[in-house]
């Protein structure tokens, strides 16, 4: 006896569950001969009916949809002139001088955000005549072990290199 074809209106999915019962009715039908396969796919089910979606892919979802709409809101408002909102009904709103000054004082924070960080930076920073930039607690003297035998030589071990010596590399 042959089985009928599947409709194409059958096989759409509208969700992860309806996914997994499809899955379930085709094994059931035709049941997997590896035993591995099988505790898996059913440890795989189990899964996912017992704990669902993530919180924060539903999170980042929502988050996202929100951010679209919100910016459309803002878009739709900032351009649209007021006699078309009186025209549609909407007399409450904000005044137009925010569509301005909320992005301008956005630009403004960021800008001066940087700018701080990089001059408490300058300010952490020791001046180029401190010892503190040529040695610390954390500095490694290089030190010279002279191997008597074999070819075979291991890797120096991790030190500083002196100002001396950078200074004869670059300028000679």
């Amino acid at each position: 006896m042959e089985e009928t074809p599947p409709s194409p209106t059958s096989l759409v999915v509208s969700s992860p569950r309806r996914t997994l019962s499809l899955l379930r009715e085709r094994r059931q039908k035709h049941p997997i001969p590896d035993p591995d396969e099988k505790a898996a796919a059913s440890a795989a089910a189990a899964f996912a009916e017992e704990h669902g979606p993530k919180p924060s892919e539903v999170y980042g979802f929502v988050g996202c949809i929100t951010t679209v709409i919100a910016a459309v809101i803002f878009i739709v408002w900032a351009y649209t002139p007021e006699p078309w909102l009186h025209y549609l009904g909407i007399t409450y709103y904000p005044s137009k001088y925010w569509a301005i000054a909320i992005p301008s004082f956005l630009i403004v924070t960021v800008v001066l955000a940087m700018v701080s960080y990089l001059g408490l930076n300058f300010m952490v920073t020791p001046p180029p005549t401190s010892f503190n930039i040529m040695f610390d607690e954390y500095s490694r003297e290089f030190s010279t072990v002279t191997f008597l035998g074999g070819e075979e030589r291991p890797i120096e071990p991790i030190s500083d290199i002196g100002v001396d010596e950078i200074n004869n590399i670059m300028f000679g």
